[in-house]
């Protein structure tokens, strides 16, 4: 029926009606998980005199936009934790680790450099990891489950009794997964990187950092806080020492003033020389000597007359 009331007689044949909907700007990212999911899908039905009504279903993907390129996401993550290693009762040593990432924002594709320090102050060595931990959490009619997954890891070399293992950047690289849902109230995904080491005879040692999967790749031009911009700089301090104004040359007179100078433009004698002097090329190297040195200007002051033959180089 139309907006007035009144039916409209379709004849046989192919008829299509476009339609649009608004979509709220608070949607949950569609997502399928082991004890809930979100989905969204459109359904149209036809009614049908003296028919059963005829149904159709089509599903379509929601992601919610977050954008990395925001301070709370641009933040470094720190934190540090050591543990007692114990067995039977008796202290075996200590052992613990720092752990840094340059910010809480990420998108799949990209690499988390992880710096860390890892002290193996025990009697036997330890093994350090590093992994992207998925939780999905459920809330319903009061009751919260939850499921823990490991996205991605990877696992360092042994740390020997007594030593530190030093971490400048290990990557560690984000597989597709989705993004973060947080804003949901019955399901909620969220992402952290754990740093863990492996002790021998006793439980490992955890260091957890919150990670946030967004959306929006960080921009190219953000942030100083962004990884990027942290690490390299340019140093431009040097570009104070440039005078403003260029520096007139000196004077002939201050380059050459001493007789120790003046002998050294003397021109050679003729027995070293020796035949050569007898040519005219002599001639024209005593003419240069004697001849005052030019002016320093960009005009020259002594232009050449039309009617003066200009000067052969080699007669």
């Amino acid at each position: 029926p139309t907006d007035n009331g009144e039916a409209t007689v379709l004849p046989a044949g192919k008829h299509e009606f476009p339609f649009t909907f608004q979509l709220p700007e608070t949607l949950a990212t569609s997502f399928e998980g082991k004890h809930g999911s979100v989905r969204y899908w459109v359904k149209a039905k036809l009614h049908r005199p003296w028919s059963t009504v005829k149904k159709a279903k089509k599903e379509f993907t929601v992601i919610e936009p977050i954008d990395i390129n925001t301070p709370a996401l641009l933040a470094p993550q720190a934190g540090a934790k050591e543990k007692l290693a114990r067995a039977w009762y008796c202290n075996r040593g200590q052992v613990s680790v720092t752990a840094k990432i340059d910010r809480k924002g990420y998108t799949p594709g990209e690499v988390i450099p992880i710096f860390a320090e890892i002290d193996n102050c025990t009697s036997r060595a330890v093994v350090p990891k590093a992994a992207i931990i998925q939780t999905q959490t459920f809330i319903a009619r009061g009751t919260k489950k939850q499921k823990k997954s490991v996205v991605t890891s990877i696992t360092g070399d042994p740390i020997p009794a007594g030593k530190r293992e030093v971490w400048h950047g290990r990557a560690l690289k984000i597989p597709p997964v989705g993004p973060s849902i947080l804003q949901c109230r019955i399901i909620q995904v969220e992402y952290s990187l754990k740093v863990c080491v492996d002790i021998p005879g006793t439980s490992k040692l955890l260091l957890e950092l919150p990670l946030v999967i967004g959306t929006i790749p960080l921009h190219p031009f953000g942030s100083r806080t962004s990884s990027v911009s942290s690490q390299y700089s340019v140093n431009l301090d040097w570009l104070s020492t440039i005078p403003e104004q260029l520096e007139a040359p000196p004077e002939y007179s201050a380059v050459v003033s001493s007789p120790e100078a003046e002998q050294s433009l003397a021109p050679p004698c003729r027995s070293e020389l020796g035949d050569i002097l007898e040519g005219p090329f002599f001639a024209y190297i005593q003419e240069f000597r004697f001849r005052p040195p030019p002016l320093y200007s960009e005009v020259d002051p002594n232009p050449a007359s039309d009617g003066i033959r200009p000067r052969c180089m080699t007669c």
